[in-house]
């Protein structure tokens, strides 16, 4: 019985130790902040101060200096956004540009990310399973396009175009023409689907049914 009482004191006590933790956290959060902010620009204003407010505890004027410098902060990054945003962008792009060996890859990695942006999303409209490198080795692919034209008409049967990014960096990856009848269409949003590859397959997001979750490619061919 002494056992038994010690083990639910135990476990009370860690209960109550996870429902304090958080508030603890946030109070220790809050106390450095104030303390790095306010006690350091405090001391600098705090002899200036009239007699009728030089009374009051230091702590006072720690978390209202911390308030006018988080809010002077704010207020400075919303004027950059809003005046400097475009200027100060163009010459970050500029001189990263110049930059050698950075400049080309920054610049693949933005139109990657602008390439999937929601602007130009429904050009991937599409995430599939893809057989490569090999037979029976299936990785994601991205449709890019479902129109036929001039390379099709050396290629028997329906193919679409597919982009195989590589792992973990999506910047790069392999362009192919392939059977639309083969591709294995995944019930996944683009968002996702980069998530699975950036990851190295460590994300996979739910989906749906896996039996509804094959190809309706099949069955688009057909019908059309």
């Amino acid at each position: 019985m002494a056992e038994t009482r010690l083990a639910s004191l135990r476990n009370a006590f860690l209960t109550g130790l996870l429902l304090v933790a958080p508030f603890v956290v946030t109070v220790w959060a809050l106390r450095l902040v104030i303390g790095f902010v306010g006690g350091s620009i405090t001391p600098l204003f705090l002899p200036y101060l009239p007699d009728a407010l030089s009374h009051l505890p230091n702590l006072v004027w720690d978390v209202t200096t911390t308030l006018i410098v988080l809010g002077l902060i704010a207020a400075l990054g919303y004027l950059s956004r809003l005046l400097l945003g475009q200027f100060v962008g163009a010459m970050t792009e500029r001189f990263i540009h110049s930059i050698p060996g950075i400049g080309g890859f920054y610049n693949s990695v933005k139109q990657f990310i602008d390439t999937f942006g929601a602007k130009d999303r429904a050009q991937f409209s599409k995430v599939v399973l893809v057989q490569f490198p090999r037979p029976g080795a299936y990785t994601i692919g991205f449709v890019t396009n479902t129109a036929q034209g001039g390379p099709h008409q050396h290629l028997p049967g329906t193919h679409w175009a597919v982009f195989v990014p590589t792992c973990p960096s999506p910047v790069n990856g392999f362009f192919m023409y392939l059977p639309a009848a083969e591709l294995i269409e995944l019930d996944l949003s683009v968002g996702d689907g980069m998530k699975v590859v950036i990851s190295c397959g460590a994300v996979l997001p739910s989906w749906s049914d896996p039996a509804t979750a094959r190809t309706a490619l099949v069955g688009d061919n057909a019908g059309a």
